[in-house]
């Protein structure tokens, strides 16, 4: 199943080829972009040290993103496509993570290069921002909840690999069991993979049909803008959801069994880091408050 999410990751290059981009924050090497000036010095410098310090041990790549302005794209969209701008993470490894924070939207996202998909899994991901960053939001605590979610995605890119990747399989197989439980109570079939199959049969394939079809018309994807309000910007997020749903039902977001630190390129040390050339496709999570 990682095999198809990847796939569809890819096919989201068809759409984005033609379309605009969001306009990002400006980054040079800092590891932290308070574009939505969230966080105080003290703050700036412990979060940065520790990314540094991750960038130094690991050769892993760790931003954190606070942005004014979403400008109408969906979150995951977004990060999706800012982590590939920003190129967050070595280019061969594509060992970036970046915590974005939007407090306009009341959104928040964790956005993982694929490379750390077996140690920060989608339930790993969701078990940092709904355990200890939204309760910190929830109580009007930001700065504290994006300290507190940094630390904790720290200490997960900073141990072992078999004590990362176990500690991701742990929270995969608790959101597996939830929504086990979940299907239980409420008749034990997936309303949601079945609400994202209808789209696919109804939606989609038309879509694509008309798209890559003989006759030179205007399809779906045109010169819009890419926004998740519009066609071109649903087709990605719809692609995005059905392989997240697909996913999680086959193997609850577990890990695989290689790693995603390694290379040559450290990068760190006092003065930040330029991006590497990641390019996302690892999923993630995202939350509001």
């Amino acid at each position: 199943m990682r095999f198809l999410r990847f796939l569809l990751a890819l096919l989201l290059l068809l759409p984005l080829a033609a379309q605009a981009q969001p306009n990002f924050p400006k980054r040079d090497r800092e590891p932290v972009v308070d574009a939505a000036k969230l966080l105080d010095p003290a703050q700036k410098a412990e979060i940065t040290a520790l990314a540094e310090d991750i960038n130094k041990s690991t050769t892993r790549q760790f931003v954190v993103a606070t942005i004014p302005d979403l400008q109408g794209y969906d979150i995951a969209d977004y990060g999706y496509q800012l982590l590939r701008t920003w190129g967050i993470g070595q280019k061969e490894a594509n060992n970036g993570i970046i915590l974005i924070v939007a407090p306009n939207e009341r959104k928040v996202r964790i956005e993982v290069g694929y490379g750390l998909e077996p140690i920060m899994t989608d339930a790993m991901s969701s078990t940092i921002i709904n355990q200890t960053i939204l309760p910190r939001f929830k109580a009007g605590d930001m700065p504290g909840g994006i300290v507190a979610g940094a630390r904790a995605i720290g200490e997960q890119m900073k141990l072992p690999l078999e004590a990362a990747e176990a500690r991701a399989k742990a929270a995969a197989d608790k959101a597996s069991a939830s929504r086990t439980q979940t299907k239980r109570s409420g008749g034990g079939f997936p309303i949601a993979l079945v609400f994202w199959g209808i789209i696919f049969l109804f939606v989609l394939l038309p879509m694509f049909a008309r798209g890559f079809g003989g006759r030179r018309r205007k399809g779906p994807w045109g010169a819009r803008r890419y926004r998740s309000g519009g066609d071109g910007g649903a087709l990605p997020i719809i692609l995005w959801s059905i392989a997240n749903e697909m996913s999680r039902g086959s193997d609850g977001g577990g890990p695989s069994g290689w790693g995603g630190g390694g290379g040559g390129w450290g990068g760190g040390g006092g003065g930040g880091f330029s991006g590497g050339g990641g390019s996302g496709g690892g999923g993630g999570a995202s939350g509001s408050w």
